[in-house]
Protein backbone atom coordinates (compact mmCIF):
# COMPACT_ATOMS: atom_id res chain seq x y z
CA UNK A 1 0.00 0.00 0.00
CA UNK A 2 2.81 2.20 0.91
CA UNK A 3 4.70 1.69 -2.26
CA UNK A 4 1.48 1.87 -4.18
CA UNK A 5 0.67 5.27 -2.48
CA UNK A 6 4.19 6.85 -3.10
CA UNK A 7 3.93 5.83 -7.20
CA UNK A 8 0.68 7.78 -7.43
CA UNK A 9 2.55 10.72 -6.20
CA UNK A 10 5.34 10.20 -8.46
CA UNK A 11 3.96 9.10 -11.11
CA UNK A 12 0.88 11.53 -11.11
CA UNK A 13 1.17 13.15 -14.62
CA UNK A 14 1.90 9.42 -16.48
CA UNK A 15 -1.45 8.42 -14.25
CA UNK A 16 -3.69 11.57 -15.54
CA UNK A 17 -2.60 10.97 -19.55
CA UNK A 18 -3.12 7.33 -19.31
CA UNK A 19 0.47 5.90 -19.64
CA UNK A 20 1.01 3.85 -16.09
CA UNK A 21 -1.65 2.02 -14.68
CA UNK A 22 -0.93 0.65 -11.35
CA UNK A 23 -3.00 -2.12 -9.98
CA UNK A 24 -2.88 -3.52 -6.20
CA UNK A 25 -4.07 -7.22 -6.08
CA UNK A 26 -4.91 -8.14 -1.81
CA UNK A 27 -6.61 -10.43 -0.43
CA UNK A 28 -8.05 -7.72 1.95
CA UNK A 29 -9.33 -4.54 1.07
CA UNK A 30 -7.54 -2.96 3.72
CA UNK A 31 -3.99 -2.94 4.99
CA UNK A 32 -3.65 -3.85 8.67
CA UNK A 33 -1.41 -1.59 10.83
CA UNK A 34 -0.23 -4.51 12.77
CA UNK A 35 1.63 -2.49 15.67
CA UNK A 36 -1.94 -1.29 17.09
CA UNK A 37 -3.34 -4.79 17.35
CA UNK A 38 -2.64 -5.54 20.93
CA UNK A 39 -4.45 -1.84 21.48
CA UNK A 40 -6.86 -3.37 19.53
CA UNK A 41 -7.03 -6.28 21.20
CA UNK A 42 -7.11 -4.61 24.62
CA UNK A 43 -10.01 -2.53 23.49
CA UNK A 44 -8.44 0.78 23.29
CA UNK A 45 -8.39 1.15 19.77
CA UNK A 46 -11.79 0.26 17.49
CA UNK A 47 -10.79 -2.48 15.00
CA UNK A 48 -12.15 -0.02 12.07
CA UNK A 49 -9.33 1.95 12.84
CA UNK A 50 -6.54 -0.33 13.15
CA UNK A 51 -6.97 -0.87 9.28
CA UNK A 52 -6.78 1.70 6.39
CA UNK A 53 -9.13 1.24 3.05
CA UNK A 54 -7.25 0.36 0.03
CA UNK A 55 -9.77 2.23 -2.24
CA UNK A 56 -10.01 5.14 -0.17
CA UNK A 57 -6.48 5.95 0.00
CA UNK A 58 -5.41 4.67 -3.47
CA UNK A 59 -7.95 6.29 -5.93
CA UNK A 60 -5.63 6.25 -8.56
CA UNK A 61 -5.00 2.77 -8.53
CA UNK A 62 -6.87 -0.62 -10.09
CA UNK A 63 -7.29 -2.32 -6.67
CA UNK A 64 -8.18 -6.01 -6.94
CA UNK A 65 -9.03 -8.14 -3.62
CA UNK A 66 -7.92 -11.29 -5.01
CA UNK A 67 -5.11 -13.60 -4.01
CA UNK A 68 -2.16 -14.20 -6.24
CA UNK A 69 -1.84 -18.26 -6.85
CA UNK A 70 1.28 -18.15 -8.95
CA UNK A 71 3.96 -15.81 -10.52
CA UNK A 72 5.85 -16.80 -13.92
CA UNK A 73 7.77 -13.48 -14.20
CA UNK A 74 9.61 -14.95 -17.35
CA UNK A 75 6.41 -14.55 -19.06
CA UNK A 76 5.43 -11.58 -16.60
CA UNK A 77 1.87 -13.01 -15.68
CA UNK A 78 0.24 -13.46 -12.49
CA UNK A 79 -2.41 -15.82 -11.81
CA UNK A 80 -4.98 -15.14 -8.94
CA UNK A 81 -8.41 -15.94 -7.79
CA UNK A 82 -10.79 -13.70 -6.79
CA UNK A 83 -14.44 -14.07 -4.85
CA UNK A 84 -16.18 -14.05 -8.19
CA UNK A 85 -14.18 -17.00 -9.14
CA UNK A 86 -14.74 -18.93 -6.17
CA UNK A 87 -18.65 -18.64 -7.05
CA UNK A 88 -18.22 -19.01 -10.57
CA UNK A 89 -16.16 -22.04 -9.97
CA UNK A 90 -13.78 -20.88 -12.97
CA UNK A 91 -9.70 -20.85 -12.65
CA UNK A 92 -7.41 -18.75 -12.01
CA UNK A 93 -7.74 -15.64 -13.78
CA UNK A 94 -4.16 -13.75 -15.37
CA UNK A 95 -2.63 -10.90 -15.19
CA UNK A 96 0.19 -9.64 -17.41
CA UNK A 97 2.19 -6.90 -16.57
CA UNK A 98 5.95 -4.54 -17.17
CA UNK A 99 6.77 -3.85 -13.54
CA UNK A 100 5.79 -6.34 -10.40
CA UNK A 101 5.90 -5.40 -7.23
CA UNK A 102 6.01 -9.02 -4.34
CA UNK A 103 5.70 -7.40 -1.23
CA UNK A 104 2.93 -10.35 0.40
CA UNK A 105 4.44 -10.14 3.79
CA UNK A 106 4.58 -12.97 5.86
CA UNK A 107 2.84 -15.47 8.23
CA UNK A 108 2.86 -17.22 11.37
CA UNK A 109 5.97 -19.40 11.62
CA UNK A 110 4.50 -22.74 13.09
CA UNK A 111 6.01 -26.10 14.29
CA UNK A 112 4.76 -29.36 14.59
CA UNK A 113 3.58 -29.49 17.85
CA UNK A 114 0.62 -31.70 19.02
CA UNK A 115 -2.70 -29.76 19.43
CA UNK A 116 -1.18 -26.57 18.26
CA UNK A 117 -3.78 -26.96 14.92
CA UNK A 118 -6.99 -27.30 16.98
CA UNK A 119 -6.16 -25.16 19.87
CA UNK A 120 -3.77 -22.71 19.13
CA UNK A 121 -4.55 -19.20 18.33
CA UNK A 122 -2.53 -16.43 16.00
CA UNK A 123 -2.01 -13.01 16.51
CA UNK A 124 -1.20 -11.51 13.19
CA UNK A 125 -4.27 -10.19 11.74
CA UNK A 126 -7.14 -7.87 13.50
CA UNK A 127 -9.52 -10.17 12.92
CA UNK A 128 -7.01 -12.55 15.59
CA UNK A 129 -6.98 -9.52 17.98
CA UNK A 130 -10.37 -8.99 18.15
CA UNK A 131 -11.24 -12.64 18.37
CA UNK A 132 -8.72 -13.11 21.37
CA UNK A 133 -10.30 -10.09 23.07
CA UNK A 134 -13.76 -11.68 22.62
CA UNK A 135 -12.44 -15.49 23.38
CA UNK A 136 -10.79 -13.71 27.14
CA UNK A 137 -13.46 -12.32 28.66
CA UNK A 138 -15.48 -15.67 27.82
CA UNK A 139 -13.28 -17.82 29.47
CA UNK A 140 -13.56 -15.32 32.60
CA UNK A 141 -17.71 -15.67 32.21
CA UNK A 142 -16.95 -18.98 31.81
CA UNK A 143 -14.70 -18.99 35.49
CA UNK A 144 -17.32 -17.39 36.49
CA UNK A 145 -20.25 -19.18 36.16
CA UNK A 146 -19.02 -23.08 36.39
CA UNK A 147 -18.97 -24.83 39.65
CA UNK A 148 -16.36 -26.96 38.04
CA UNK A 149 -12.85 -26.25 39.80
CA UNK A 150 -11.19 -28.36 36.81
CA UNK A 151 -12.97 -25.98 34.19
CA UNK A 152 -12.20 -22.67 36.19
CA UNK A 153 -8.34 -23.30 36.29
CA UNK A 154 -8.06 -24.06 32.52
CA UNK A 155 -10.73 -20.94 31.87
CA UNK A 156 -8.37 -18.68 33.76
CA UNK A 157 -5.18 -20.14 32.54
CA UNK A 158 -3.59 -18.01 29.48
CA UNK A 159 -0.41 -19.27 27.93
CA UNK A 160 1.65 -17.21 25.58
CA UNK A 161 4.79 -18.76 23.12
CA UNK A 162 7.23 -16.05 21.73
CA UNK A 163 8.88 -13.47 23.68
CA UNK A 164 8.97 -10.92 20.62
CA UNK A 165 6.79 -7.90 20.27
CA UNK A 166 3.80 -9.77 19.36
CA UNK A 167 4.10 -11.93 22.32
CA UNK A 168 5.14 -9.57 24.77
CA UNK A 169 2.90 -6.63 23.80
CA UNK A 170 -0.43 -8.56 23.14
CA UNK A 171 0.13 -10.32 26.65
CA UNK A 172 1.14 -7.37 28.47
CA UNK A 173 -2.49 -5.49 27.09
CA UNK A 174 -4.68 -8.42 27.77
CA UNK A 175 -3.37 -9.46 30.80
CA UNK A 176 -4.21 -5.42 31.67
CA UNK A 177 -7.52 -5.67 30.23
CA UNK A 178 -8.29 -8.64 32.14
CA UNK A 179 -7.23 -7.49 35.60
CA UNK A 180 -9.66 -4.53 34.65
CA UNK A 181 -12.16 -6.49 33.91
CA UNK A 182 -12.09 -8.52 37.19
CA UNK A 183 -13.29 -5.78 39.45
CA UNK A 184 -17.17 -6.40 37.38
CA UNK A 185 -16.72 -10.39 38.31
CA UNK A 186 -18.04 -11.01 41.87
CA UNK A 187 -15.98 -14.11 41.64
CA UNK A 188 -13.29 -14.07 39.50
CA UNK A 189 -10.13 -11.60 41.00
CA UNK A 190 -6.54 -10.89 39.08
CA UNK A 191 -4.70 -12.99 41.03
CA UNK A 192 -7.33 -16.49 40.22
CA UNK A 193 -5.82 -15.82 36.74
CA UNK A 194 -2.50 -17.47 35.86
CA UNK A 195 -0.58 -15.63 32.59
CA UNK A 196 2.28 -17.71 31.35
CA UNK A 197 5.05 -16.56 28.70
CA UNK A 198 7.02 -19.06 26.79
CA UNK A 199 10.13 -18.16 25.09
CA UNK A 200 12.49 -20.62 23.76
CA UNK A 201 15.27 -18.79 23.74
CA UNK A 202 17.23 -17.08 26.75
CA UNK A 203 15.71 -13.39 26.59
CA UNK A 204 12.82 -11.44 25.70
CA UNK A 205 12.36 -8.39 23.35
CA UNK A 206 15.99 -8.56 21.74
CA UNK A 207 15.14 -5.23 20.03
CA UNK A 208 15.32 -3.39 22.95
CA UNK A 209 18.41 -4.44 23.98
CA UNK A 210 19.36 -6.89 27.04
CA UNK A 211 18.78 -4.59 29.87
CA UNK A 212 15.23 -3.49 29.20
CA UNK A 213 14.28 -6.94 27.66
CA UNK A 214 15.63 -8.07 31.79
CA UNK A 215 13.72 -4.81 33.24
CA UNK A 216 10.86 -6.12 30.74
CA UNK A 217 10.78 -9.67 32.69
CA UNK A 218 10.87 -8.32 35.88
CA UNK A 219 8.39 -5.76 35.38
CA UNK A 220 6.00 -8.51 34.24
CA UNK A 221 7.31 -10.75 37.18
CA UNK A 222 6.33 -8.08 39.60
CA UNK A 223 2.73 -8.55 38.06
CA UNK A 224 2.25 -12.54 38.70
CA UNK A 225 2.78 -13.27 35.05
CA UNK A 226 4.83 -16.37 34.95
CA UNK A 227 7.94 -15.91 32.64
CA UNK A 228 9.35 -19.32 31.79
CA UNK A 229 12.95 -18.51 29.74
CA UNK A 230 14.82 -21.20 27.24
CA UNK A 231 11.37 -23.29 27.54
CA UNK A 232 9.04 -25.00 24.66
CA UNK A 233 5.87 -25.61 24.47
CA UNK A 234 5.88 -29.79 23.40
CA UNK A 235 1.97 -30.41 23.24
CA UNK A 236 -1.27 -28.75 23.75
CA UNK A 237 -3.29 -31.51 22.93
CA UNK A 238 -6.47 -32.35 25.18
CA UNK A 239 -6.23 -28.16 26.24
CA UNK A 240 -3.13 -29.25 28.51
CA UNK A 241 0.08 -27.27 27.39
CA UNK A 242 2.75 -29.39 28.00
CA UNK A 243 6.61 -27.36 28.51
CA UNK A 244 10.03 -28.70 28.38
CA UNK A 245 10.07 -28.09 31.52
CA UNK A 246 7.75 -30.77 32.62
CA UNK A 247 5.22 -28.26 33.79
CA UNK A 248 1.65 -28.89 32.80
CA UNK A 249 -0.58 -26.10 32.15
CA UNK A 250 -4.55 -27.13 31.67
CA UNK A 251 -5.85 -24.45 29.62
CA UNK A 252 -8.09 -23.12 26.91
CA UNK A 253 -5.90 -20.27 25.52
CA UNK A 254 -2.60 -20.67 23.40
CA UNK A 255 -1.53 -17.85 21.64
CA UNK A 256 0.97 -18.31 19.21
CA UNK A 257 3.30 -15.73 18.34
CA UNK A 258 6.83 -17.62 18.03
CA UNK A 259 8.16 -15.98 14.52
CA UNK A 260 7.25 -15.41 11.44
CA UNK A 261 8.39 -16.89 8.00
CA UNK A 262 7.92 -15.68 4.31
CA UNK A 263 4.69 -16.13 2.41
CA UNK A 264 4.32 -19.31 0.45
CA UNK A 265 3.07 -17.05 -2.43
CA UNK A 266 7.42 -16.64 -2.70
CA UNK A 267 7.61 -20.88 -3.47
CA UNK A 268 5.31 -19.89 -6.67
CA UNK A 269 7.57 -17.94 -8.46
CA UNK A 270 10.64 -18.46 -10.56
CA UNK A 271 12.18 -15.56 -8.73
CA UNK A 272 15.31 -16.48 -6.78
CA UNK A 273 14.73 -17.26 -2.99
CA UNK A 274 17.32 -17.36 -0.02
CA UNK A 275 18.22 -20.22 2.12
CA UNK A 276 15.02 -18.93 4.63
CA UNK A 277 12.89 -18.52 1.58
CA UNK A 278 12.95 -14.54 1.23
CA UNK A 279 13.50 -12.93 -2.30
CA UNK A 280 17.15 -12.15 -2.88
CA UNK A 281 16.99 -8.36 -3.09
CA UNK A 282 20.01 -5.25 -4.21
CA UNK A 283 20.11 -2.47 -1.94
CA UNK A 284 18.16 -0.66 -4.21
CA UNK A 285 14.93 -3.10 -3.37
CA UNK A 286 14.93 -4.71 -6.90
CA UNK A 287 14.77 -8.70 -6.67
CA UNK A 288 18.39 -9.89 -7.80
CA UNK A 289 18.90 -10.97 -11.45
CA UNK A 290 15.27 -10.62 -11.90
CA UNK A 291 15.10 -7.45 -14.10
CA UNK A 292 11.60 -5.29 -13.54
CA UNK A 293 11.12 -7.27 -10.26
CA UNK A 294 11.06 -5.44 -6.91
CA UNK A 295 10.19 -6.15 -3.22
CA UNK A 296 10.21 -5.28 0.23
CA UNK A 297 9.24 -5.71 3.28
CA UNK A 298 8.80 -9.27 5.56
CA UNK A 299 9.16 -11.21 1.88
CA UNK A 300 12.56 -9.67 0.63
CA UNK A 301 16.46 -10.01 1.85
CA UNK A 302 17.14 -6.91 1.87
CA UNK A 303 20.93 -6.04 2.31
CA UNK A 304 21.56 -3.40 5.34
CA UNK A 305 24.51 -1.16 4.02
CA UNK A 306 24.29 0.67 7.12
CA UNK A 307 25.72 -2.40 9.09
CA UNK A 308 29.00 -2.86 7.73
CA UNK A 309 29.07 -6.61 8.21
CA UNK A 310 29.24 -8.52 4.63
CA UNK A 311 26.15 -10.80 4.40
CA UNK A 312 24.02 -9.11 7.31
CA UNK A 313 19.79 -8.38 6.02
CA UNK A 314 17.71 -5.90 7.55
CA UNK A 315 15.17 -7.87 9.80
CA UNK A 316 11.52 -8.73 9.09
CA UNK A 317 9.62 -5.68 11.00
CA UNK A 318 7.25 -2.81 10.20
CA UNK A 319 10.04 -0.18 10.56
CA UNK A 320 11.59 -1.49 7.64
CA UNK A 321 8.69 -1.99 5.38
CA UNK A 322 7.44 1.62 5.71
CA UNK A 323 10.42 3.13 5.08
CA UNK A 324 11.57 0.52 2.22
CA UNK A 325 8.58 1.61 0.74
CA UNK A 326 8.91 4.80 0.10
CA UNK A 327 12.55 4.29 -1.20
CA UNK A 328 10.82 1.54 -3.43
CA UNK A 329 8.11 3.53 -5.18
CA UNK A 330 10.86 6.34 -5.38
CA UNK A 331 13.34 3.65 -7.42
CA UNK A 332 10.19 2.16 -9.49
CA UNK A 333 9.28 6.04 -10.80
CA UNK A 334 12.97 6.87 -11.11
CA UNK A 335 13.65 3.63 -13.25
CA UNK A 336 10.93 4.05 -15.57
CA UNK A 337 11.91 7.64 -16.36
CA UNK A 338 15.71 6.33 -16.70
CA UNK A 339 16.93 7.72 -13.52
CA UNK A 340 19.83 6.75 -11.32
CA UNK A 341 18.27 4.63 -8.21
CA UNK A 342 18.88 4.69 -4.60
CA UNK A 343 19.74 2.47 -2.02
CA UNK A 344 17.84 1.57 0.98
CA UNK A 345 20.23 2.84 4.08
CA UNK A 346 18.44 3.09 6.77
CA UNK A 347 19.39 5.39 10.14
CA UNK A 348 18.24 3.47 13.55
CA UNK A 349 15.79 5.41 15.56
CA UNK A 350 15.37 2.38 18.24
CA UNK A 351 12.35 0.42 19.49
CA UNK A 352 9.27 1.01 21.76
CA UNK A 353 6.91 -1.98 23.14
CA UNK A 354 3.70 -1.38 25.27
CA UNK A 355 3.42 -3.66 28.32
CA UNK A 356 -0.02 -2.65 29.08
CA UNK A 357 -1.76 1.14 29.93
CA UNK A 358 0.79 3.42 31.21
CA UNK A 359 4.14 0.78 30.98
CA UNK A 360 6.38 0.11 28.23
CA UNK A 361 10.36 0.01 27.38
CA UNK A 362 11.77 1.88 24.94
CA UNK A 363 15.33 2.01 23.64
CA UNK A 364 15.46 5.53 21.57
CA UNK A 365 18.68 7.31 19.90
CA UNK A 366 20.30 5.62 22.49
CA UNK A 367 18.28 6.58 25.41
CA UNK A 368 16.88 3.91 27.62
CA UNK A 369 13.10 4.49 29.10
CA UNK A 370 11.30 2.48 31.10
CA UNK A 371 7.31 3.06 32.77
CA UNK A 372 4.75 5.60 31.58
CA UNK A 373 7.85 7.63 29.29
CA UNK A 374 8.48 4.84 27.30
CA UNK A 375 4.81 4.11 26.99
CA UNK A 376 4.27 7.61 25.76
CA UNK A 377 6.60 7.44 23.63
CA UNK A 378 5.24 4.19 21.92
CA UNK A 379 1.95 5.77 21.13
CA UNK A 380 3.56 8.96 19.83
CA UNK A 381 5.60 7.20 17.23
CA UNK A 382 2.77 4.89 16.30
CA UNK A 383 0.20 7.34 16.05
CA UNK A 384 2.75 9.37 13.54
CA UNK A 385 3.42 6.36 11.41
CA UNK A 386 -0.20 5.62 11.01
CA UNK A 387 -1.14 6.30 7.59
CA UNK A 388 -3.70 9.10 6.70
CA UNK A 389 -5.06 12.05 8.38
CA UNK A 390 -8.18 10.30 8.82
CA UNK A 391 -6.70 7.40 11.39
CA UNK A 392 -4.46 9.42 12.70
CA UNK A 393 -6.87 11.67 14.23
CA UNK A 394 -9.64 9.15 14.74
CA UNK A 395 -7.12 6.80 17.18
CA UNK A 396 -6.11 10.15 18.84
CA UNK A 397 -9.60 10.67 19.69
CA UNK A 398 -10.53 7.19 21.04
CA UNK A 399 -7.08 7.42 23.30
CA UNK A 400 -8.07 11.12 24.42
CA UNK A 401 -12.20 9.65 25.29
CA UNK A 402 -10.29 6.13 26.79
CA UNK A 403 -9.19 8.71 29.06
CA UNK A 404 -11.75 10.03 30.26
CA UNK A 405 -14.29 7.40 30.40
CA UNK A 406 -14.10 3.53 31.50
CA UNK A 407 -12.88 0.85 29.87
CA UNK A 408 -14.89 -1.05 27.49
CA UNK A 409 -15.33 -5.34 28.91
CA UNK A 410 -18.07 -6.12 26.64
CA UNK A 411 -17.72 -9.67 24.46
CA UNK A 412 -18.81 -9.38 20.79
CA UNK A 413 -17.86 -13.09 20.30
CA UNK A 414 -21.41 -13.65 18.70
CA UNK A 415 -19.90 -11.90 15.59
CA UNK A 416 -17.98 -14.74 14.48
CA UNK A 417 -21.20 -16.54 13.77
CA UNK A 418 -23.67 -14.52 12.88
CA UNK A 419 -26.52 -16.51 11.66
CA UNK A 420 -26.31 -18.52 14.97
CA UNK A 421 -29.58 -17.01 16.01
CA UNK A 422 -31.34 -17.33 13.00
CA UNK A 423 -30.35 -20.59 12.16
CA UNK A 424 -31.19 -21.45 15.86
CA UNK A 425 -34.86 -20.32 15.12
CA UNK A 426 -34.98 -21.87 11.57
CA UNK A 427 -34.89 -25.59 13.47
CA UNK A 428 -31.04 -25.60 13.54
CA UNK A 429 -28.71 -25.99 15.88
CA UNK A 430 -25.78 -23.65 17.72
CA UNK A 431 -22.21 -23.81 16.11
CA UNK A 432 -20.22 -25.77 18.85
CA UNK A 433 -17.30 -23.40 20.61
CA UNK A 434 -14.22 -23.71 18.84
Amino acid sequence: MYTALCLQRKLKPELKHGEVEIVVISPDPYMTYQPFLPEAAAGSISPRHVVVPLRRVLGACRVIVGEVRAIDHAKRTASFTTLATAEEGTGPLDIAYDELVLAPGSISRTLPVPGLADHGIGFKTVEEAIGLRNHVIEQMDIASSTRDPAVRDAALTFVFVGGGYAGVEALGELENMARYAARYYHNVKPEDMKWILVEASGRILPEVGEEMGKYTVSQLRKRNIDVRLETRLDSCEDRVAVLSDGARFPTRTVVWTAGVKPHPLLAATDLPLNERGRLKCTAELAVDGAPHAWAAGDAAAVPDVTAGEPGKECAPNAQHAVRQAKVLGENIAASLRKKPLQEYAHKYVGSVASLGLHKGVAHVYGRKLKGYPAWFMHRVYHLSRVPTVNRKSRVLAEWVLSGLFKREIVSLGSLEHPRAEFELAAGGERPKES
